[in-house]
């Protein structure tokens, strides 16, 4: 029995297949076992084809391909060179069982990748499950961004069976490569950023206090709420927020780009994080990912690592508000399916933006305010204590002046950001202060006596909640590392205080 390994999915994770194969005397047959997809099913007449137009003969006994675990699913294409190959080398007595094998097979046998490919192979090296692998040569390029896997590119079936002959000789075929973007290095981890503004922070005219909360909430990664009349700049500033993130190292680059990848997006490696925007009519499975038969990935799990932006807050329904507690809280979120129960990743950076009112005027000095109070409180009371507890910043923003300038760019936020971070990871901070646990605030937030003074008299008369005081020590945190101030002052707690929702 010769054994090689493949992938398949298991939510956005990969999971280790053996491709085994046997043959056996008994009348011709070619038979794929262990809960093989269609598509897996249909790579008997592409594996046939392929071997055929390469002068091999189709060997007349009885082919058995198991691909085990028989009780996962199994979904792609990529699974064509590997059970090709294994009735190509049956008469071999080598061992293959280190190998990988990857493809899709054209029926003149060339070696086609296909969009599963890369974020199977990253989600294999992260879980340090994969060492050398045979792929597609069109995908060496993007696949040699993976760090820490050798691969072997091929043009074709018979390449490969070369390859596999001569294993023992082989070399891969490219060298790791690096990403291409300026970087610096912190106790040995590169930190890539890119000086790339689409949209700046110039176009947004006055708002200087809004402004300076998206600069503490980026630094910090803290959820932040913007409320105010329509065109004052609410989404304007939201948007801008994406470019002045702080920089990332390898591993997020790859997460994204193997986001990316799940939507059938080329990965461009590049270190913008993602900026997700769902309407306020999107559905429940639309956001948070679902499915009958296999779980997959919502608006949630495609924000991980970057931005999620719910404008019109209000409008989205009640039961969308209500479940994005779980994961703003926990930054994972968790799919239960009678079919399939799977965790996603969703360490997000939360931005809402709401009007005051129904009508929006609420806030305008010039327009009339057209709704009553009773519509006012069920307009606001569409967003829960529970849920609003869970906002770092609240901003009311002004409406617009005709007198209203430009301030900073976005170069000099993201400058500053970049500052915050260094300061952060000499500090021995692994964590955004806003993911901090509690023994790191107990570490990391360390408080003068004028500080702590100001803080208990805040919690004493606003009543806050156990959350609420962690994160007013986290954004406290934030404020300071702006100022690179070690010590957390009585004015960083009396800013942080004016963020806190009234």
């Amino acid at each position: 029995m010769k054994v090689v390994f493949c992938a398949t999915y298991e939510g956005i994770d990969a999971k280790v297949v053996q491709v085994e194969s046997t043959l056996t005397k008994g009348l011709p047959s070619f038979s794929i076992v262990g809960m093989a997809s269609a598509s897996i099913t249909e790579a008997k007449e592409r594996v046939k084809s392929a071997l055929l137009s390469n002068e091999f003969s189709f060997p007349p006994k009885r082919i058995t391909i198991n691909l085990a675990p028989s009780d996962v699913k199994k979904e792609g294409s990529q699974f064509d060179l590997s059970i090709a190959l294994m009735i190509a080398l049956d008469y071999l007595e080598s061992d293959f069982s280190q190998w990988f094998v990857f493809g899709e097979l054209g029926l003149d046998g060339n070696v086609k990748e296909n969009l599963q490919l890369y974020p199977l192979l990253l989600s294999l090296a992260n879980q340090k499950l994969i060492k050398k692998a045979i792929v597609p040569h069109a995908a060496l390029l993007k696949l040699s961004k993976i760090p820490n896997v050798e691969f072997y590119g091929v043009h074709d079936l018979n390449e490969a069976i070369e390859l596999l002959k001569n294993h023992e000789n082989a070399t891969p075929s490219i060298e790791q490569s690096d990403i291409a973007y300026p970087f610096y290095e912190i106790n040995g981890e590169k930190y890539y950023y890119t000086k790339e503004y689409d949209d700046d922070f110039l176009d947004v005219k006055g708002q200087e206090v809004a402004k300076r909360a998206a600069l503490i909430s980026a630094a910090g990664f803290h959820n932040i709420l913007f409320e105010g009349s329509p065109g004052c700049g609410k989404s304007m500033i939201a948007k801008r927020v994406r470019y002045i993130l702080p920089p990332m190292n390898i591993n997020e680059i790859l997460d994204i780009a193997k986001l990316d990848a799940l939507q059938a997006k080329e990965p461009l490696f590049k270190p913008h994080r993602n900026l997700r925007h769902p309407h306020h009519t999107s559905t429940l499975a639309s956001v948070f990912g679902g499915g009958s038969h296999r779980a997959m990935i919502g608006e949630v799990g495609l924000a991980n690592g970057g931005i999620l932006f719910f404008d019109e807050l209000p409008h989205f329904s009640k039961n969308i508000l209500e479940a994005l507690r779980e994961p703003m809280q926990d930054n994972k979120i968790r799919i239960s399916r009678v079919n399939s129960k799977v965790e996603y990743p969703s360490d997000f950076l939360f931005i809402g933006a709401m009007n005051p009112c129904p009508c929006g005027n609420l806030l305008n000095e010039k327009l009339e305010c057209r709704c009553s109070d009773l519509e006012i409180q069920r307009y606001k009371n569409k967003l829960s204590d529970p849920f609003l507890d869970r906002i770092d910043l609240t901003v009311v923003m002004q409406s617009a002046n005709a007198d209203d300038t430009p301030s900073f760019s976005s170069k000099e936020f993201h400058k500053k950001v970049v500052e915050v971070h260094i300061f952060s990871k000499n500090r021995g901070q692994n964590s955004f202060n806003a993911k901090l646990s509690d023994n790191e605030i107990e570490k990391f937030c360390l408080l003068s006596e004028e500080a702590k003074a100001t803080l208990d008299m805040a919690i004493s008369r606003f009543t806050l909640s156990f959350r609420a005081i962690k994160k007013m020590q986290k954004v406290s945190r934030t404020i300071a590392d702006l100022e690179s101030c070690e010590i957390i002052q009585k004015a960083h707690i009396l800013e942080a205080l004016s963020y806190r929702r009234r």
